[in-house]
């Protein structure tokens, strides 16, 4: 992922207020993850307009990689601490990580510990640097403390609850919130929001045809609505959403939650 929008200097009214109200530009490192670095680039951009708009300083460690997700969830444990304990030093001194995903910002927050129970220093790592990990809608909320970024939108969208995000780190009224405050949106909720999208990484390799009917119902729902977008936390969730969208001819398109923020 490129840098530039990362060597910007924050600007706006929100940016100048947030500022005042901390006393000093507060700062946060991205964790991109490698759907969006690869993938999807724009959310890591709409990620940092977002936190720039608001008076964030945001920096891009270039050393990152994986989280070790893909692997841990495929059963290849040591390969994921070592792709883990790389993650760990090269954010051993953020003060803040900010990830948009649900899924990725799981794994290090909650997996890490299973993953080093048997390894009392890198425990000790990962238990240090998990409250500094946040997903992108907590970040906003809890720790920055904004809920209007002052972000407009004029479109009927509805909302997918992603797994991890919503079972593992209790996300759901939060995204919500916040797309409550975007100028011009209405939020038509599906009648089955937080059903699975049927992606889950290797599973849809794994079990196509599972995943298939999984997204296929998730897709009934989403016409349903009447809809003009898609929205959610996890990029990975909306390709797959995504993709069924584009075989069914479907004129609804996908957006990060990031992505609809950064809108003006």
């Amino acid at each position: 992922m490129g840098d530039s929008a990362l060597r910007r200097r924050p600007g706006g009214l929100i940016g100048l207020e947030r500022a005042v109200e901390f006393k000093f530009m507060p700062r946060a490192s991205l964790f991109v993850t490698c759907i969006v670095d690869q993938l999807f680039p724009d959310i890591g951009v709409a990620l940092v307009e977002v936190l720039e708009r608001i008076g964030w300083e945001v920096d891009f460690p270039a050393d990152q990689t994986c989280c070790g997700q893909p692997a841990f969830n495929t059963g290849y444990r040591d390969e994921a601490r070592g792709v883990a304990r790389h993650f760990l030093k090269v954010f051993r001194d953020a003060e803040y990580i900010v990830v948009p995903s649900g899924s990725c910002a799981a794994m290090i927050a909650r997996r890490y510990s299973e993953l080093f129970e048997h390894e009392p220093e890198w425990l000790e790592e990962a238990r240090r640097l998990e409250p500094r990990v946040w997903e992108f809608s907590k970040f906003l909320l809890e720790v920055a403390r904004v809920e209007d970024v002052g972000a407009r939108l004029e479109k009927v969208v509805t909302f997918h609850d992603s797994c991890h995000g919503l079972r593992e780190l209790g996300i759901k009224e939060g995204p919500r919130r916040l797309l409550g405050r975007v100028r011009g949106l209405e939020l038509r909720e599906m009648d089955i929001s937080e059903e699975c999208c049927g992606f889950g990484g290797t599973f849809a390799v794994k079990f196509p045809e599972i995943s298939g009917g999984m997204v296929r119902t998730k897709l009934d729902s989403i016409l349903r609505t009447g809809a003009g977008a898609v929205v959610g936390i996890d990029a990975s969730c909306l390709m797959q959403i995504r993709g069924a969208l584009s075989r069914a001819g479907a004129p609804i398109e996908t957006m990060h939650l990031a992505q609809v923020l950064a809108r003006r």
